[in-house]
């Protein structure tokens, strides 16, 4: 493939599409289009911003992401968690559905994109990893419950709002008394008309003899079901005279197309909430382009991702829209519909832009309580307190970094969450590989291999101490490990040769250079040879460009049992310590 092809991935695909491929890609798009329509209005309310930009947030990007995304059912557009960060983000300085605030929901989305792209572009999709599983589900959870109850006012018809449940539940306390009845009315109905959808609908339909297939997609529209009940009953019923608040009049046609309004004082106050958005809509859309592609033994490439995903957050700026990323659920919805390459969101794009041509006049009877509900059912899917559970059963440290993430969300806002969230998981990340486990081993008899002594019978020496590092060796951990020798050197005070079992060493930087160093010094001043064995290749690479070696005052081994064999047999022989070599 030439050089250029890699970032332009429809280049290789699209030489394969055939009439197959685009069967299967129409009718997904049709069914994630009735799905999208929804969801893209009641997120962009979530973001604080016209409904109509949700719309615009779901066409360009989708071609975007078709022309340079790697996933081919990846869908791209509006999701909860983005949206509330966008609303967090934006929030601190601009009024929410002013022309300032929509302006700077475009200036993220630009910024965002810009950073996606060059991250893209410098091959940074390790990026993914300096947020765990763990972490991101403990954030998603934590911000889950966040926008569940930031949308309770809409159902309850108050005012009310805040950054983090806190302030959410105080203000929704204080405007109990406030309760709009005829509101509590819609929004409760379509509330219990969505979760009934979730888990009865499938059931009922395949019980009248309908296929899996048809009723999981159908169960998929129960959003655009409520959307057109209760649009036609605030219209029929007058509600919006009731004081049901109601969408109203969104403006018809496509987006224009124009460069985002760039003002340097909003650039500095938005560059951090940017590079998180970045970070957590890549994250999260990794994640679900990996699980998704693993079903079909496919694989998609985070280092394009990036690009990906950096074009089509342009696109979004460049569309009057806002921050963009791979959403989990209609993903899935793409998946199971069939869809067979990107071109399948290409499609959905097109499917948006009738809606948004033709019938955004039918919204303005749509009550904001529908959309509010449809939010709440949608993000309770992804609350998942087991987490908490499973990290408790499996290891202390990742158990902290979720609680602590979800509780610093919960209390401080999303975007001291994740910030948390990321700090927490390095410096326990830090303290884990700062106190390495270290291993005193013996040889299992009979066998050449070497195990630790507290957990196997194993064969030792007590003039020869084998210690295997089971970490690389760096600046936070080098001063633990000198001391953690010198300390069993104390309680064997008979000890003349001391092997270091480098089989888990992969680095070793110049603080633990310096501290083997000390080490080889110290432990010559007491008669003490020391060894390395099987020591990896490129640490040898390193090691051969210092002194180390020259200095060393025994040998590299090439197996732990030829070091053990060989130093065994020169005491047995009363020779002592070895002439030196570098390798055995």
């Amino acid at each position: 493939m030439p050089p250029f092809k890699q970032f332009v991935p429809i280049l290789d695909w699209g030489r394969r599409y055939n009439r197959e491929s685009l069967a299967s890609d129409g009718l997904a798009a049709v069914i994630v289009t009735i799905m999208l329509i929804p969801q893209s209005l009641a997120y962009a309310m979530l973001a604080g911003l016209p409904p109509q930009v949700g719309l615009y947030a779901s066409m360009l990007p989708l071609v975007a992401y078709a022309l340079f995304g790697t996933s081919t059912t990846l869908s791209v557009g509006p999701v909860a968690v983005v949206s509330l960060m966008t609303a967090s983000a934006i929030g601190q300085f601009a009024d929410a559905g002013t022309a300032a605030y929509i302006q700077a929901a475009v200036l993220l989305a630009f910024m965002s994109g810009g950073m996606l792209l060059l991250f893209g572009l410098l091959r940074m999709g390790f990026l993914a990893n300096f947020l765990s599983h763990p972490v991101i589900a403990g954030f998603i959870t934590a911000s889950g419950i966040i926008i569940a109850v930031s949308q309770l006012r809409h159902v309850l018809g108050v005012q009310g709002g805040g950054d983090n449940l806190v302030h959410l539940l105080d203000s929704l306390a204080g405007s109990v008394e406030t309760l709009h009845i005829p509101t509590l009315v819609v929004g409760s109905l379509t509330l219990l008309f969505l979760f009934w959808i979730r888990s009865g609908l499938k059931p009922l339909l395949m019980r009248l003899g309908m296929n899996d297939y048809w009723a999981a997609m159908l169960t998929r529209t129960g959003p655009v079901i409520a959307v057109v009940a209760t649009s036609y009953a605030a219209w029929a019923l007058d509600l919006g005279s009731h004081g049901v608040a109601l969408v109203g009049a969104v403006p018809s046609g496509l987006p224009s197309l124009q460069l985002p309004s760039i003002i340097p004082g909003e650039l500095s106050q938005l560059a951090v909430s940017a590079l998180l958005i970045s970070i957590i809509g890549f994250v999260e859309s990794v994640s679900v382009g990996h699980t998704l592609a693993a079903r079909r033994r496919q694989r998609i490439n985070p280092d394009q991702e990036l690009i990906g995903l950096g074009a089509a957050n342009m696109a979004s700026a460049f569309s009057g829209g806002y921050p963009v990323t791979g959403g989990f659920a209609r993903s899935i919805v793409n998946f199971d519909a069939g869809a067979a390459t990107p071109a399948a969101g290409a499609f959905t794009a097109f499917g948006i832009a009738i809606v948004a041509l033709f019938f955004t006049p039918s919204l303005a009877y749509l009550p904001q309580a529908t959309l509010a509900a449809t939010i709440i059912v949608a993000v309770l899917s992804l609350v998942d307190f087991s987490i908490l559970r499973r990290t408790w059963n499996y290891g202390f440290s990742d158990f902290t970094a979720v609680a602590i993430t979800i509780l610093v969300t919960l209390g401080l806002g999303v975007e001291i969450g994740v910030a948390c969230g990321v700090l927490v998981s390095l410096a326990l990340h830090l303290y884990k590989t700062s106190r390495p486990h270290m291993a005193v081993v013996g040889e299992v008899p009979g066998t050449g291999h070497f195990r630790n002594v507290e957990r196997h019978k194993v064969i030792t020496r007590s003039d020869i101490l084998s210690l295997r590092v089971d970490e690389s060796l760096y600046f936070a951990n080098a001063n633990f490990v000198e001391s953690h020798i010198y300390s069993l050197l104390d309680k064997q005070p008979e000890v003349r040769h001391v092997i270091l079992l480098c089989t888990a060493v992969n680095e070793i930087d110049l603080s633990a250079l310096e501290a083997l160093e000390s080490v080889n010094r110290q432990l010559a001043d007491r008669g003490i040879t020391l060894h390395l064995s099987e020591v990896k290749g490129p640490v040898m690479d390193v090691l051969r460009q210092t002194h180390f070696l020259d200095d060393l005052s025994g040998k590299v081994f090439l197996s732990q049992h030829a070091a053990v064999a060989h130093v065994s047999e020169l005491e047995d022989a009363g020779h002592g310590p070895a002439p030196h070599n570098w390798e055995i």
